[in-house]
């Protein structure tokens, strides 16, 4: 079904009995977000509050709580999208697939943004803090906006094609922020935004944005979409949604027809507060660090407006839904724009940035004994596209070895990578690099180190299922459990430094050494709590992947640098422990939980939902 509005989206779910009311009073301070995550974690359905303490605006949450729900909502435009995105990596698709070119035409024509000479839709004002102020985590510096769409003009061209849409976080409350008069605005690395902020800068201007909340759910994945060159993300949001992105101009400011709300303001040059904590998508909070403001010039809403909000947190969440989307919207388009690669996974349950798996074409010399060459190119090729640069571990492996492996099934092909992999030539580092804002495993914000392990021709081990018999650890270590096949935790003791992590782990190398390749072990990882760590192999990957450095916490057995090349023999040791400079994980407030278990109860708005 094609959605002019949130309300119309909210009316069909309800007609689907994908929604429920809330009509007792909740509190936006821990209390809506910790419903949300229950009813997410139980599959249940979308939330609508209608008494928000403090607001006089009815919010709704887990919209994209189900992968079922999230294809109802999109799904009626998907092919037509898809079709589309294709045709911008390949135009030549048009000719060779004319139904294929048809659907594409069809979303094309819904891609140009009307403007509208009149606004009849944003005709009442409030104030900042009359929006639900919701705050996710006991942590959080404040209240935050959660689905925003922030617009902005390159300051170079006033057409609105040269726009750019995109979801960053904005802090409503809390800190140094003036109410209703500033709020955060914190904006991650490869974000468009920046682009026009930079020019905003060396204009010593301040940059118009324009915060659109609500709408169509399709401007709201428009935001957090990877788009094509050239294709600006309020022509996406017209394609996916069926009907033209409509906007209106007010005071120079640009804004969405169709969206609930709409926050204008500008981002002051040279300007800025500190921003956050904030409870993130990584399972840990984001540390206060300095982020540009916005300046508030006015708020508006439409009549019968509904707050959209989602809860962010260690996966899987709704945001798992839309990046599970995003792939299958452009999954056609990444191997136009990587030629050679042919599957990639940003690893969800690794929080996305930090694991990355892919496979590719290993055709230089076909004639010789396979090893990584081509895999090296396509590696770096991955690594300087765009958000795919975010990754820091890429395990990448030649397609031909196996081209039924499943980059998805990411046991299956950890599994693979290390069979193969040989750790004497098939490691590449590269350290003192830029690294996700969101990644605390290296000591400074955005700074951190990579690792590409490759992996490319016939078995060189086999993985054992079980640990060796008479299996020992050295003092301080114990709890040696199996991950997965060749795949171990131990759990270490705490780590108090780097000097003294290297103390501890020698004599866990000098054991492993004594094994031999006959171990079936290709990876050792330390862990603070070996049983966590391997009940699920989602564990093992948010544990393993998200708070080690490779530069920092990769060891291995007879470790040598050769010619700046450093290598080892198997199997790899990881110290995935939690370090003192790490972010605090996300813990859901006690009392609250307790409040919400009560709602559960029969008589409850949520009996038989919990």
């Amino acid at each position: 079904m094609k959605f002019c509005s949130l309300k119309q989206c909210v009316a069909f779910l309800e007609q689907e009995k994908e929604l429920i009311h809330i009509r007792e009073s909740v509190d936006p301070h821990l209390e809506m977000a910790e419903i949300t995550r229950r009813v997410f974690d139980a599959g249940g359905p979308a939330l609508l509050f209608e008494n928000v303490n403090g607001s006089p605006f009815p919010a709704l949450s887990n919209l994209y709580g189900t992968w079922q729900r999230t294809l109802k909502i999109f799904e009626p435009q998907l092919e037509q999208v898809k079709a589309l995105v294709d045709m911008t990596s390949d135009p030549m698709q048009a000719v060779r697939s004319l139904g294929r070119g048809f659907k594409a035409g069809m979303a094309l024509a819904r891609s140009l943004p009307l403007p509208v000479q009149k606004n009849r839709t944003l005709t009442q004002m409030t104030r900042i803090d009359q929006l639900p102020q919701i705050t996710c985590w006991p942590g959080d510096g404040g209240a935050f906006l959660l689905l925003p769409q922030v617009f902005s003009l390159d300051p170079d061209s006033d057409s609105v094609l040269q726009s750019n849409l995109g979801m960053y976080r904005i802090q409503l409350s809390g800190n140094d922020y003036p109410p209703n008069e500033e709020i955060g605005l914190h904006y991650q690395l490869h974000r468009g935004i920046g682009v026009h902020h930079q020019k905003a800068l060396e204009k010593n201007r301040p940059l118009k944005v324009s915060i659109f909340i609500g709408g169509p759910p399709a401007h709201a994945l428009a935001a957090v979409m990877p788009l094509p060159e050239g294709m600006p993300e309020i022509a996406f949001a017209g394609a996916l949604a069926g009907r033209n992105f409509r906007y209106f101009r007010h005071n120079g400011f640009v804004l969405s027809t169709d969206a609930d709300f709409c926050i204008t303001g500008w981002v002051m040059p040279h300007q800025t507060r500190p921003e956050g904590p904030f409870g993130d998508h990584l399972g840990y909070y984001s540390n206060v660090h300095e982020f540009p403001c916005i300046r508030v010039a006015s708020v508006w809403h439409r009549p019968g407006a509904i707050f959209p909000f989602t809860v962010v947190g260690r996966p899987p969440r709704e945001d798992s839904h839309f990046g599970r989307l995003i792939h299958e919207i452009t999954r056609n388009a990444v191997a136009k724009a990587l030629p050679g690669v042919t599957a990639v996974n940003a690893v969800d349950a690794a929080g996305v940035h930090p694991l990355l798996l892919a496979k590719a074409r290993e055709r230089y010399l076909p004639y010789d004994a396979p090893m990584p060459r081509e895999l090296l190119t396509h590696a770096h090729a991955i690594l300087g596209k765009g958000q795919l640069s975010l990754a820091k571990y890429l395990f990448i492996c030649a397609h031909e070895d196996d081209p039924g492996l499943d980059v998805n099934d990411e046991k299956q092909f950890l599994m693979h990578v290390l069979e193969r992999v040989d750790f004497s030539r098939d490691l590449h580092f590269v350290t003192c690099t830029t690294m996700d804002t969101l990644d605390y495993s290296g000591q400074q914000i955005n700074q951190g180190s990579k690792l590409v392990m490759a992996a490319a021709g016939p078995v060189k081990r086999r993985l054992g299922p079980t640990l060796p018999v008479q299996f020992s650890l050295p003092d301080g270590f114990s709890h040696a459990v199996m991950a997965a096949p060749g795949i171990a935790v131990i759990q270490g003791p705490a780590f108090t430094s780097y000097p003294r992590a290297r103390q501890q782990i020698s004599p866990v190398k000098k054991y492993l050494e004594t094994l031999g390749d006959a171990s079936g072990l290709a990876l050792v990882v330390v862990v603070d709590d070996a049983r966590f760590c391997a009940d699920t192999f989602d564990n093992f990957l948010w544990v393993t992947f998200l708070r080690s450095n490779p530069s920092h916490d990769i060891y291995g057995i007879k470790e040598r640098t050769l010619h700046k090349h450093w290598g080892c023999q198997a199997p790899l040791v990881i110290d995935a422990r939690s370090k003192p400079f790490h972010a605090a994980p996300l813990v859901p407030d006690p009392e609250v939980a307790l409040r919400v278990d009560r709602m559960a109860c029969k008589g409850g708005p949520l009996f038989k939902i919990l």
